[in-house]
């Protein structure tokens, strides 16, 4: 029984110990060890640095080297305010020192110390600027405590400290005898126990701002890559800038298709919807594993889709008739070939005439009825019996009855109610890519104007469309009107030359708001540096880096990136045939 009390009266004894604990009982370091140059504290090393030394001249974003040292580090700045007063009376009396040593040297015959010079014309520039109210005057002490987890670590990452502060003309001195001192000054408890200031003006102090470098980084969007200035995260969201278009330069192999699959993956998950134009059959398995709609587009492929077709929706103020038949004649004047003014207005009549056999007029209550096929305007242009109508035919005519027949002989048959839509082309001969992708791009421009949604639209090597002018008229037309429907328009291409070389490619890079570069060929470079205005390391950056990295455009900031994308991403959107093959077991 007397055991059971004693057990019972010690428990009691521990519980109202515990009970009695403090948050800085808690908190507190079970070991701490002051040392003449370090402290340590439960296992980890720490070193302390005042700077004592500043140099002549700074510029904004001095400090930054220090910001993105490639270690932990505890920085902490002191600012205070000094009376204007008191400043310029200890001003007049060293300027008279000064001056007073001067004229002792004169008088002596030695040579004035350049030193005393310098002070001085600093001196009596800061006195006059005081004077005037353009500078205030503050006292500024910065520390910096080095983190390590071993004593060698600590003099290893000393040295390199003290090199790079060198390398900006500081002179920065351990804080011996009081380290512990120092590293409390550096705790963000805003106490300053060393108080070692330096005198700075308000034009000084500025520049010692420390944040300076270039970020993208924001509270929603999806994430591109990596700051390389300042390993921050790149995250933007394009639907936030005045328009939603972006535009993606790149030689073969840099990393374009990647970037572009895995932009799409993340605003997909974001509940973007995506359409991608795809000449080579590289989004494939990315549609496959997000349940996609993936539609081969060929002259023997069962899916159809029909130039004549039109949204059935009235949009106010808008002639959605008239409308079509533009945008179908930019369409026929690729078919066709170059026309002359007369097959130009044959042509427009007999696209009147086509729709009007169809009862649809510009009456918007007609423009729901089924829209006519290439073979009505075919028989319309035969029916005409004029010399440039039967011109016109006779070219139209390999599309009705020749070899083409078949790829806008039918009524549409797609569905563009899948969340992520790819539209290949990579079974058409070369010559007839240019078409059919002017052709999807018309239908899903289309049908995009019938109903509003947060939309992305990749078009994958636009340089097909740069190298004809309806098509490039096409393209720019959409990337200036995609806002008006909440649709954000992706032009990739590594045919630098043909996008640059128009005035509609310089357009398009115009109403981007976002442009990425990635790595570059020599030869392109010139062309690129004079569009984007690079600077001769900008340039250099792209032309030596690796894949996946170059330069993020958004709005007035850009910032040098790199893109990185987690295991199951890579395996989803990796085109490497060496990656893929051994993920075959080949």
């Amino acid at each position: 029984m007397n055991i059971f009390n004693k057990l019972k009266r010690q428990k009691q004894v521990q519980e109202n110990t515990q009970s009695q604990l403090t948050l800085e009982d808690v908190l507190a370091p079970t070991e701490t060890e002051v040392d003449f140059n370090h402290l340590k504290i439960d296992g980890r090393f720490f070193r302390t640095y005042f700077v004592s030394d500043y140099p002549r001249f700074v510029e904004p974003n001095w400090l930054e080297p220090l910001i993105s040292f490639d270690h932990s580090l505890l920085i902490s700045m002191f600012i205070y305010p000094s009376q204007s007063r008191g400043v310029l009376d200890e001003l007049k009396h060293k300027v008279a020192e000064m001056e007073a040593t001067i004229q002792t040297d004169l008088e002596r015959g030695r040579a004035i110390d350049p030193a005393v010079e310098v002070a001085l014309e600093d001196a009596k520039t800061l006195q006059e600027q005081l004077v005037r109210g353009v500078e205030r005057f503050f006292q500024f002490a910065l520390y910096i405590s080095i983190p390590a987890s071993s004593l060698e670590e600590l003099q290893n990452t000393s040295k390199l400290v003290e090199s790079t502060l060198a390398s900006l003309s500081i002179t920065a001195k351990q804080t011996t005898l009081q380290m512990e001192d120092g590293f409390k000054s550096c705790l963000p408890q805003g106490q300053d126990l060393l108080n070692l200031n330096h005198n700075m003006d308000t034009t000084s102090l500025a520049t010692t701002f420390p944040f300076t470098s270039s970020e993208l980084t924001a509270n929603e969007g999806i994430m591109y890559g990596i700051n390389e200035h300042n390993d921050s995260l790149i995250l933007f969201d394009r639907f936030s800038l005045e328009n939603y278009n972006s535009v993606i330069f790149a030689k073969a192999g840099a990393g374009k298709s990647y970037l572009v699959k895995l932009e799409a993956l993340r605003s997909l998950m974001f509940g973007t919807e995506i359409i991608i134009i795809d000449p080579e059959q590289e989004f494939l398995p990315l549609c496959q594993a997000v349940g996609g709609e993936f539609i081969n587009f060929s002259a023997s492929s069962p899916v159809k889709i029909n130039p004549f077709d039109m949204s059935a929706d009235v949009v106010p103020g808008e002639n959605e008739l008239g409308r079509k038949i533009l945008s179908l004649t930019g369409f026929l004047k690729i078919v066709l070939g170059a026309l002359n003014a007369q097959e130009a207005a044959v042509l427009d009549r007999a696209l009147k005439q086509t729709y009007l056999l169809k009862g649809i007029t510009d009456d918007p209550n007609t423009q729901n009825r089924q829209p006519p096929l290439m073979e009505d305007l075919y028989k319309v242009l035969i029916g005409i019996e004029e010399g440039p109508a039967m011109e016109l035919a006779a070219r139209l005519e390999r599309f009705i009855k020749g070899s083409l027949t078949g790829i806008f002989s039918a009524q549409s048959n797609i569905d563009l109610s899948n969340s992520f839509t790819v539209f290949s082309v990579r079974d058409l001969p070369d010559q007839l890519r240019p078409l059919a992708i002017h052709m999807i791009l018309d239908y899903v421009w289309t049908k995009i104007r019938g109903r509003l949604k947060k939309r992305l639209l990749i078009v994958d090597e636009a340089w097909y469309l740069m190298r004809n002018q309806d098509s490039a008229d096409f393209l720019v037309d959409i990337a200036k009107r995609a806002r008006k429907y909440y649709l954000g328009l992706t032009t990739v291409t590594q045919d630098i030359e043909d996008f640059l070389g128009s005035e509609r490619g310089k357009e398009i890079i115009s109403n981007s708001s976002i442009q990425i570069l990635l790595k570059q060929a020599p030869a392109s470079i010139d062309l690129l540096a004079k569009v984007f205005d690079l600077s001769e390391g900008e340039q250099r950056l792209l032309m030596s880096e690796g894949i996946g990295e170059g330069i993020f455009f958004a709005g007035s900031t850009h910032v040098a990136m790199k893109v990185v994308a987690s295991p199951s991403e890579h395996q989803l959107i990796t085109t490497n045939p060496k990656e893929i093959l051994a993920r075959q077991g080949r």
